[in-house]
């Protein structure tokens, strides 16, 4: 079995309700007592000097990188693992305790997507799309909560509100769960046609995020409280350098007059193929990553929504990242059924198991 550890030269451990931060920006540093458990930064984590990149998705080459590091430094350093704990949410707001909704952005004009048609099923597609990355993600999407889907109960069993103790591991039967996803989580999808420019940076992305809760009508912080946005960038372009950065995708938050907002980067992981993804469930497997990778992101949001007040592990990561990449045993990668067709999974991390669950039953 193959797991992804980080650790870090030199540890750094802060007291429950205070932050470390590394070369935050302005947005991420939104408030200087972000209540975390301690971070333990592995030197060749995608996320060093970048603290925006929450539950960042290394490539498999840069996670082979960190996981040779881990053997070496074992001794002085500590991996993530189990339980994860309740940082204690911005206002009690922690996690997506309510239906969860997906709004995808495909960021990037009709020179850099192609042409948009629309298929029986409502989906997008586009020209320069060969690989059919935007049906087969909101396929997915529809899909989460169908077909007697089990892959979304792990989330569930975390919890926000004024029922939730801070520190804590477990979840009273009055607190508020992480919403099953009832009949799919797409809520909306967007092609603004506007041109992306360059290798665009954390700030233009959550830029994205803003535009598009204005765009779909969610002007109030209550009609953001259960969403999330995910910017999806078209075929060649090369989102906040992920490319040379050896990540695959990340998620953050943003503060504005709508309300906090959650949102994901997700490039066009294809044109990276194997180092995020491909072929890890299937033969030849082209769009496993991208399922993957976007599950892992949703998974993350779902259950730390506005990074770092969710619930975290003892070294400050979340609950996809523990399990990324393993590649056989217990919590292995596998497609997972849904009424809208089969998906190459993660898992993610379950505290009552104490393992990484492809499937788990529903909570409460």
């Amino acid at each position: 079995m193959f797991r992804k550890f980080f650790v870090v030269a030199a540890a750094v451990t802060v007291p429950l309700g205070t932050v470390a931060v590394v070369n935050a920006t302005a947005a991420d540093a939104v408030s200087a007592s972000r209540p975390t458990v301690g971070i333990k930064m592995n030197p060749y984590s995608p996320a060093v000097g970048h603290a925006y990149r929450h539950g960042v998705v290394p490539t498999r080459e840069q996670w082979a990188k960190m996981s040779a590091y881990t053997a070496i430094h074992h001794s002085v350093t500590t991996n993530p693992t189990g339980p994860f704990a309740y940082q204690g949410g911005i206002s009690g707001e922690g996690v997506t305790s309510g239906q969860p909704k997906v709004y995808l952005v495909f960021w990037g004009s009709m020179n850099q997507w192609g042409a948009k048609t629309v298929d029986g099923n409502g989906n997008y597609h586009f020209s320069k799309d060969t690989d059919g990355a935007a049906p087969y993600i909101q396929q997915l999407l529809k899909g989460l909560g169908t077909g007697g889907e089990q892959w979304s109960g792990t989330m569930t069993q975390y919890c926000d509100g004024s029922s939730a103790t801070t520190g804590s591991t477990t979840c009273s039967s009055s607190a508020n769960h992480v919403g099953y996803p009832t009949s799919g989580t797409l809520a909306g999808v967007w092609f603004p046609g506007g041109f992306e420019y360059g290798s665009v940076s954390q700030a233009q992305i959550a830029g994205q995020a803003v535009k598009a809760a204005k765009h779909f009508g969610n002007l109030t912080a209550a009609s953001n409280r259960y969403v999330q946005y995910d910017i999806l960038s078209a075929p060649g372009l090369d989102p906040d350098h992920y490319k040379t950065n050896g990540f695959c995708a990340w998620h953050d938050w943003t503060s504005s007059t709508y309300g906090n907002l959650a949102y994901t980067n997700m490039p066009y992981l294809m044109d990276v193929g194997h180092s995020c993804g491909a072929g890890s469930v299937n033969s030849p497997g082209t769009l496993d990553g991208y399922s993957i990778v976007a599950g892992h992101e949703y998974a993350e949001t779902l259950t730390d929504q506005f990074p770092s007040f969710g619930w975290l592990d003892t070294a400050g990561y979340e609950n996809g990242d523990i399990c990324a990449w393993i590649s056989s045993g217990q919590g292995a990668a596998a497609n997972v059924s849904t009424g809208t067709g089969s998906f190459a999974m993660q898992s993610t991390w379950s505290n009552d198991t104490n393992e990484c669950d492809i499937s788990h039953v529903i909570v409460p």
